[in-house]
């Protein structure tokens, strides 16, 4: 079992950046994928990005590509988020999760409970 706990959510404004964190607890954290979703308002919840075990590879969704930059810790048991050049349409309930297999088709074990972003124009 891994626990999942979010943080860094809040109200920023267009072009402001936010860094989320999500701390890991229970199993090796260095055993999983790690991932970042988003959900919007009446939106189907979306892929964000997603880093391997050990931080080699790396996928993003194309609507965050060259914006949002993931990164982990293991020492830490974290992983990060950092999101620049924040945009109205970036804001969602953003979660983390633990999974296996590929990171190019993400398959969430274990979720957090999410933290909002809000962005406005």
């Amino acid at each position: 079992q891994v626990q999942l706990v979010e943080s860094g959510g809040g109200l920023v404004q267009a072009g402001d950046s936010l860094r989320l964190s999500c701390a890991a607890s229970g199993r090796a954290f260095s055993n999983y994928n790690m991932g970042w979703f988003r959900q919007a308002p009446g939106k189907e919840r979306e892929f964000v990005a997603a880093i391997s075990r050990y931080g080699v590879n790396i996928n993003y969704a194309v609507s965050v590509k060259g914006r949002f930059t993931i990164s982990r810790d293991n020492a830490k048991n974290t992983v990060y988020l950092q999101m620049n050049n924040l945009k109205p349409e970036d804001t969602a309930v953003y979660s983390c999760a633990a999974g296996d297999g590929s990171i190019y088709s993400f398959s969430s074990r274990y979720w957090g409970q999410g933290t909002q972003v809000t962005v406005s124009s």
